[in-house]
């Protein structure tokens, strides 16, 4: 079954044009493994997450975290692979290719 891909806006500004969805185990705990790039309007959104890691990842990310609301509560940017990211109160990840968060406020 396929995915089911959505468009992210963060204050009425779209910042991910095709997010695909990871609401289930086996979606989140993939993520972005096993990709060599992630380009520029694409990503995935983890739910329910609160943090994530960048283990065995071959590239730097953005992490947008979301509160239960859909507030953003944090954004990590440039996130390096080998490391480890999390924010109080985060619901969900949206995870984008670096840079491309730059616009989203906290």
């Amino acid at each position: 079954m396929a995915r089911p891909q959505v468009t992210v806006r963060v204050d009425d500004q779209v910042v991910c044009e095709r997010c695909l969805v990871a609401d289930r185990p086996w979606a989140r705990m993939r993520g972005l493994l096993g990709r060599s790039e992630l380009p520029r309007g694409e990503g995935i959104f983890l739910r329910p997450a609160g943090s994530i890691h960048t283990f065995f990842m071959r590239f730097p990310i953005d992490a947008v975290f979301v509160d239960g609301d859909g507030k953003v509560v944090g954004v990590e940017r440039e996130l390096k692979p080998w490391r480890v990211a999390g924010r109080r109160g985060a619901k969900a990840v949206l995870e984008l290719s670096a840079g491309a968060a730059a616009s989203v406020q906290t």
